[in-house]
């Protein structure tokens, strides 16, 4: 069982727009069915986790909720759920939540959509195993980071997917 932050990411660090927008992400030449795409990686996915920035943006841009793992949702706000959707709110410390997260998933990964510092939070406390980017070949000039966080990384892989180089770093343990 690991936790993943798997994402885009512009050439300049930025994961969305200042107003959270993904649109430019949608404009560049991907294969679904490449190396180190999204369909591979979330069939080893058991639980999904994000902030409530992502979960506001899916809510706004998915027709119906896609997803068939369980959703908790970091947030002090309240939203609505889809239906049929096992969404779950919580807030406070990842570190307390992290076990029930694991629990959940069962045999399958945790993946941290986003955004950045929620991925930040799990990094702080150890939790992170993973982070997967695809870079797109796209400046945005401003938005909202990849990781408001000094990390060291171990490089795992590299793939070129069309116009993305995708890369799999490990997050190396604290001793």
């Amino acid at each position: 069982m690991a936790t993943h932050y798997y994402t885009a990411s512009s050439l300049d660090g930025f994961i969305a727009t200042g107003d959270h927008s993904l649109e430019w992400l949608f404009t560049q030449d991907f294969d679904v069915e490449g190396p180190m795409a999204y369909p591979r990686f979330i069939e080893g996915i058991g639980v999904l986790v994000m902030g409530a920035s992502t979960y506001e943006w899916l809510l706004r841009h998915q027709d119906e909720w896609t997803y068939t793992q369980p959703a908790w949702v970091f947030t002090h706000r309240e939203l609505p759920v889809p239906t049929g959707a096992d969404v779950r709110f919580v807030h406070g410390d990842v570190a307390t939540v992290h076990p029930e997260l694991v629990r959940a998933a069962g045999e399958k990964d945790v993946w941290v959509m986003g955004g950045g510092d929620l991925v930040g939070q799990f990094a702080d406390a150890g939790l992170l195993d993973d982070v997967w980017v695809q870079f797109a070949p796209i400046t945005l000039g401003s938005g909202q980071p990849l990781l408001p966080r000094t990390l060291q990384l171990e490089l795992v892989d590299t793939v070129r997917n069309r116009d993305f180089v995708c890369t799999h770093y490990r997050v190396p343990k604290k001793s």
